[in-house]
């Protein structure tokens, strides 16, 4: 019997100088992506973090009104790590995102003000790969960015983001989907891997209630097995994966 053929993931495109990253909630990339924008900060590219949410609803043990501060925090120092200061939020609310116009203006005014070629968000499928089902709030917010992308270009589309001193801005080249089970490019994770794992460990109030593990352990494990799985179709060097739709 034939051997199933391994599909070789390209390499990222590298012509590009701004990025915006926009997820769900506090820890969406560093759980998958954040070793590559250690890559591309050191290379001098500007990369920002726009969430929809502060995560405020994902700790049972704590209440909302202290989660969201104490997440956001979190958030601001696992960016540093990585070289990203620029952490905005939009104030959606956690668990109960809703796809719609109001959500797409939200991702389109951030892609109007910060003008990146890149954008990158993670999977808005139903599920991860047909094994586990993906929340609402990531479908919401990474069907809501690919749309964003195209009406961040468009005056006639949300012409009140333009009355607010926005101009249009169409000069989004591709939007970068982490977390994809049909990835097409990777990025060489060597460099950023152990950035990544300090990254993520910054969340560690989230990690502690997710995991009985070892943070550190737990951490480590997740982020340097899905690198060393991903690289085996990126020449055996350990990468971070992305499904890349061209504008």
């Amino acid at each position: 019997m034939t051997e199933p053929r391994i599909t070789p993931l390209q390499p990222m495109p590298e012509d590009w100088h701004r990025a915006l990253a926009v997820v769900a909630h506090p820890d969406d990339l560093e759980y998958g992506c954040s070793a590559a924008i250690a890559a591309w900060t050191d290379a001098g590219r500007e990369v920002t973090y726009v969430l929809a949410t502060r995560g405020e609803a994902g700790i049972d043990t704590l209440d909302p009104a202290t989660c969201g501060p104490l997440r956001e925090r979190e958030q601001r120092a696992s960016a540093a790590v990585v070289g990203v200061s620029a952490v905005e939020f939009l104030d959606h609310k956690d668990g109960v995102i809703e796809y719609g116009t109001a959500l797409r203006r939200d991702i389109a005014a951030a892609i109007r003000r910060h003008r990146p070629e890149l954008v990158i968000t993670l999977n808005h499928r139903d599920t991860w790969g047909g094994v586990a089902w993906n929340t609402p709030d990531h479908v919401a917010v990474g069907r809501a960015t690919l749309d964003a992308a195209g009406d961040a270009g468009n005056r006639w589309i949300f012409p009140e983001l333009t009355e607010q001193g926005l101009e249009p801005w169409d000069g989004v080249r591709w939007v970068a989907v982490a977390g994809s089970a049909t990835p097409t490019h990777a990025v060489d994770a060597t460099p950023g891997l152990e950035r990544a794992v300090r990254s993520l460990l910054e969340h560690r109030t989230y990690i502690e209630v997710l995991t009985d593990e070892d943070p550190e352990t737990y951490v480590r494990t997740f982020l340097t097995g899905h690198a060393t799985t991903t690289g085996e179709r990126f020449g055996g060097k350990p990468a971070v994966a992305f499904e890349v739709f061209a504008r």
